[in-house]
């Protein structure tokens, strides 16, 4: 796991233990130490972004990432992956609505879906609430995070046991490379193109086209998290993989929606040959024909407004020429195994 440096508490003087520039404003410090033990990400070369924890819950490190379960103030249990937040327990919602829905509302019959990654098992649990849905394949790279987040992640634990789920623990891409059968959806639940993280390749052109598209069905449609979609941050990644797969498929629609716990707006991308067009109104007769409980964030009217990007990044997104090859990768701030946050204890 990364270095979980500690600090004493110490006052340097300047009113702020450590100096590190925390104010006292709901920090009680006695005798020189503050009650808490915080998360820090560095998000950029000069931005960090840090919140009060209860406790560490696990730590560990896989041949091929560091994870890590929290239990924090503000955002409930997260799970960390190489130093950058995946999902926390209050907001985790968000970002697998986002994800997983749009796709399946927008296909006239989605029956079988591919899974790239997703071993927490939310992506899945979203999935297997649509009454048309008859099998789910989720292919995670790591089997230690699937066991992981299995044995913590409670909330997930029908969707791992639901008999039209089928995990397989393999790379995606070779996964994909060897399976005959088609998907109505496939859905890229992977993490962020880092620096010397295992999942850039699964974001280049030569992959959505050749391995991919062949394997959706004729009406099929892939959809990807793309990484932070802010104001500032959407040409990190979000504006080339866009432009990645205009090269290959005929509609593509990016999207995006706050998430607090991930301190920014973050994207997602959905591509087809078919149109992907649906009103409001006709979402919503879908989502209240099609899938089991309630939607806690996405309808309609939060597709439409999600689907409608800020006047900058439209004109950043139809003027990004960038194509996303493996030898022209671009890459999020942050570097793979072994990397990233650190935990203070203060």
């Amino acid at each position: 796991m990364s270095d979980i440096p500690y600090s004493n508490g110490t006052n340097n003087g300047n009113g702020n233990a450590n100096g590190n520039g925390v104010n006292g404003r709901g920090h009680s410090v006695l005798n020189g130490y503050r009650k808490s033990c915080w998360y820090e990400e560095e998000i950029e070369e000069n931005l960090r972004w840090s919140f009060a924890l209860n406790s560490i819950l696990h730590t560990g490190a896989t041949p091929f990432q560091d994870i890590a379960l929290l239990d924090t103030k503000p955002f409930g249990k997260a799970l960390v992956i190489d130093g950058k937040l995946q999902s926390a327990e209050t907001d985790e919602f968000i970002y697998h609505e986002c994800l997983v829905h749009p796709s399946l509302l927008h296909h006239p019959n989605p029956k079988s879906i591919f899974i790239m990654g997703g071993g927490e098992g939310s992506t899945a649990r979203e999935l297997l609430r649509h009454r048309t849905v008859e099998k789910v394949v989720m292919c995670d790279i790591d089997e230690e995070v699937v066991g992981f987040c299995k044995s913590y992640l409670i909330v997930n634990s029908e969707a791992f046991c639901d008999p039209r789920l089928e995990l397989i623990i393999n790379d995606a891409r070779a996964e994909l490379e060897h399976r005959e059968e088609q998907y109505d959806v496939i859905i890229g639940d992977l993490a962020d193109p880092i620096e010397g993280g295992p999942c850039y390749k699964l974001y280049t052109k030569s992959f959505y086209e050749l391995i991919v598209k062949p394997r959706l069905s004729k009406e099929g449609i892939f959809v990807t998290q793309a990484g932070p979609a802010g104001i500032f941050s959407h040409t990190e990644v979000f504006s080339c993989i866009y432009n990645t797969l205009r090269q290959v498929f005929r509609y593509v629609v990016p999207y995006s929606a706050h998430i607090p716990s991930y301190a920014d707006i973050w994207g997602w991308i959905m591509a087809s040959d078919t149109p992907i067009e649906l009103s409001a109104d006709e979402l919503d007769l879908r989502i209240k024909q099609r899938i089991t409980g309630e939607n806690r964030y996405l309808d309609g009217k939060t597709f439409s407004s999600a689907s409608t990007l800020s006047k900058a990044v439209r004109k950043s997104m139809v003027n990004e020429t960038h194509v996303y090859t493996e030898g022209t990768a671009r890459f999020i701030y942050g570097h793979g195994h072994g990397h990233g946050s650190a935990y203070k204890l203060d």
